[in-house]
């Protein structure tokens, strides 16, 4: 019989930002370490990122269960991941990194083939993935594993042509807006016509245009329903027709009810780790 996991308690995770001078554009990162021995259970909450989650547990380190696989140690997961649970025993130590999809598509280069995936960090990044993992272990401070970290990100931001600027344009214009945007509207803003809109940006970002105002709206919602709103009042505010509207974008992003939804520990510990002042952080 499987061991009974410990019920997650945010308490027991010490939460290390980094200092203002690490954070880059479209980038957030946060270190999270468990200290209580025991094994633990913890389900994501789709989020408009895409995340790298760095395993510096020593032992048999974190298991992630995505749609249709499963990955041992550090992975990339990509947007509108879907059901994707992430398990460890005893204590342990992660860097989580939050790239928006315009900064994803120069730091990793793959971001289309991401979307919807779970995919090991090693199978993106080949033998870099196992040196980043050795240095950051080897650090003795979170300060310095956030500095070698965003030393990494800058070389490689730099390394690739950015997507185009109409793309990014479109993508800033969605996150600003809560995702309360109509892609022809959009489109007009940067001069291009919807259908060219819509193919450059799935092609760079890996995700439509609306599909991306979806999932922006969507997490708008997702942290009124954890901020405690009413579901009625995070329906009007976040620009659904109505409660069954955002029920069933809620049980679209992630089986669950609105209710269930505001409770999730994925959720509760953002005010923390992503503060609103960061790139990813909430408004």
């Amino acid at each position: 019989m499987p061991p009974t996991p410990t019920p997650f308690d945010w308490a027991d995770v010490e939460v290390a930002v980094p200092r203002s001078p690490h954070r880059l554009p479209g980038i957030s990162m946060a270190g999270f370490r468990h200290r209580v021995p025991g094994r633990v259970d913890i389900a994501m909450v789709a989020h408009p990122s895409v995340t790298l989650l760095i395993d510096l547990a020593a032992g048999e380190g974190i298991v992630h269960d995505g749609p249709g696989r499963r990955e041992r140690g550090s992975v990339v997961v990509g947007l509108l991941p879907g059901d994707l649970r992430t398990t460890g025993r005893g204590t342990g130590e992660c860097l989580q990194i939050r790239l928006e999809p315009d900064a994803a598509a120069a730091v990793l280069g793959a971001s289309s083939e991401l979307t919807g995936t779970l995919a090991a960090l090693a199978d993106i990044w080949g033998r870099d993935a196992a040196r980043v993992e050795d240095r950051l272990r080897a650090a003795p401070s979170w300060d310095e594993r956030f500095a070698i970290a965003a030393d990494l990100l800058a070389r490689r931001l730099g390394a690739r042509p950015p997507v185009d600027p109409e793309v990014a344009r479109t993508w800033r214009r969605t996150l600003a807006r809560g995702g309360r945007v109509r892609v022809d509207r959009l489109a007009d803003e940067v001069g291009w016509s919807r259908k060219r809109l819509w193919s450059r940006f799935r092609s760079q970002l890996g995700i439509t245009p609306k599909h991306a105002a979806r999932l922006v709206r969507f997490d708008h919602a997702a942290h009124l329903l954890a901020a405690g709103h009413p579901t009625a009042d995070v329906a009007t505010r976040s620009g659904y027709v109505d409660q069954s509207h955002l029920h069933r974008e809620v049980k679209t992003f992630t089986g669950l009810t609105p209710t269930a939804l505001a409770s999730a520990p994925w959720l509760a510990v953002d005010g923390t780790a992503w503060p609103p002042s960061s790139p990813t952080g909430k408004p």
